[in-house]
């Protein structure tokens, strides 16, 4: 490893948790997930997605049900994220489409 090399613990997390309306359908909440996906190919920064439904049997989500978890190079990454204009115009199709009940976000540094 070099002076240069990027250690993971430089990672930011960025955990996005959706609580979608009653009323929002299948096909609404895949474009969404899809979109969301798809800004890995347009920001430059992000390392990986992932996404998933919860599935505790613990019953403490609060109606939050999607999970989406961006990892970022590191915190200026994810700061370039934030106001990109690709990252607003999903914030658009969020507003179109309306499907959202609720969102709350977390981030950390791995290893911190």
């Amino acid at each position: 490893m070099t002076a240069f090399a990027q250690s993971d613990n430089d990672h930011v997390r960025h955990v996005v948790v959706f609580k979608y309306k009653a009323d929002a359908s299948e096909a609404d909440i895949q474009k969404v997930t899809d979109s969301f996906r798809d800004l890995q190919n347009t920001i430059p920064g992000i390392v990986s997605f992932e996404h998933g439904i919860n599935n505790s049997p613990e019953g403490k989500n609060m109606g939050f049900t999607h999970v989406y978890l961006l990892t970022f190079e590191d915190a200026e990454a994810r700061d370039t994220y934030l106001p990109h204009p690709e990252h607003k115009k999903f914030g658009g199709l969020l507003g179109e489409l309306n499907v959202l009940e609720d969102v709350f976000v977390v981030d950390y540094t791995v290893g911190e």
